[in-house]
């Protein structure tokens, strides 16, 4: 049984421990979704971020810094974005739907790309593809969205949302785990009135909260697990200690083979004393 003590002991053990992380990360995206940091000061990507790290919950919205070379022949589109420009300058009072153009940067220090939203556009046709260069962007640090879209039409350059496992076949580099809303290209900020219109803080997307769900989910279902796994090993413990028993009290029951038996030392009812028919028998011979 010792074997099943310290498994049973291991899996309860692994079940606690990833329902309490997934609990952390839970709350980890609920605190990020009340912060705002799109007014702090910028820090360098690789602080927070690296190219094989899950995306840190607790800074969704930090300004970061990077510098890289642009990706111009993997430029995308991302549908249903407002019109981020001022009343004053657009054409409508409405904020219509438009397009993000978005191209990757191959991050300087790393063997990943991290795709940067360039701006807006109101047309899924790039006005001015960067060149294949080296880059400085300073931007608000997002992470990838996951509300189950789908992809119409997937042979072609624009996407229903900024997913990162959906770029894995339009991107020919390893991807960071989000993505980077441009605020400055160059030490130059962005403006409304430029083509592709910059994107601003307040027209980021919400922190989806069914990504925060999930990780609650997760952690119920680890938790359930890990009572599922203590009940078994509860119930396998009882059922060898009840087939002990009942087979200790089994072998306790039978015949004592020392004791006396049909032929020991009580005398029969055909008690003989010599040669000749027994003394009170009631058989007759």
């Amino acid at each position: 049984m010792l074997g099943v003590h310290a498994l049973g002991i291991a899996a309860v053990t692994i079940a606690m421990l990833a329902g309490v992380w997934q609990f952390e990360a839970w709350e980890q995206r609920r605190e990020a979704e009340a912060r705002d940091l799109s007014e702090s000061a910028p820090v360098a990507l690789l602080s927070v971020l690296d190219g094989d790290d899950a995306f840190p919950g607790e800074d969704v919205g930090r300004p970061v810094e990077l510098t890289g070379d642009w990706r111009p022949e993997e430029t995308f589109f991302v549908a249903d974005r407002e019109d981020p420009r001022p009343a004053g300058t657009r054409e409508g009072a409405d904020r219509e739907p438009g397009w993000w153009v978005v191209t990757p940067v191959a991050v300087d220090g790393t063997d990943s790309a991290i795709p940067v939203v360039r701006g807006w556009v109101d047309a899924p046709v790039d006005p001015a593809p960067p060149a294949a260069a080296p880059v400085e962007v300073t931007g608000w640090l997002q992470p990838s969205e996951g509300r189950g879209l789908t992809d119409d039409d997937p042979t072609d350059d624009v996407l229903p949302e900024l997913r990162i496992a959906s770029l894995t076949q339009r991107v020919g580099i390893d991807l960071f785990s989000g993505y980077v809303v441009a605020h400055a290209v160059d030490g130059g900020e962005l403006d409304a009135g430029d083509v592709p219109a910059a994107v601003g803080p307040n027209d980021l997307p919400e922190v989806g909260i069914f990504t925060a769900l999930r990780n609650l989910l997760y952690a119920i279902e680890w938790w359930v697990f890990g009572v599922f796994a203590a009940f078994i090993w509860w119930r396998f413990g009882r059922d060898e200690v009840v087939a002990a028993a009942e087979l200790a009290e089994l072998s306790g029951s039978g015949p004592d083979p020392t004791g006396p038996g049909p032929t020991g030392s009580e005398e029969s009812d055909d008690t003989r004393v010599g040669p000749g028919p027994a003394i009170g028998s009631t058989r007759e011979r």
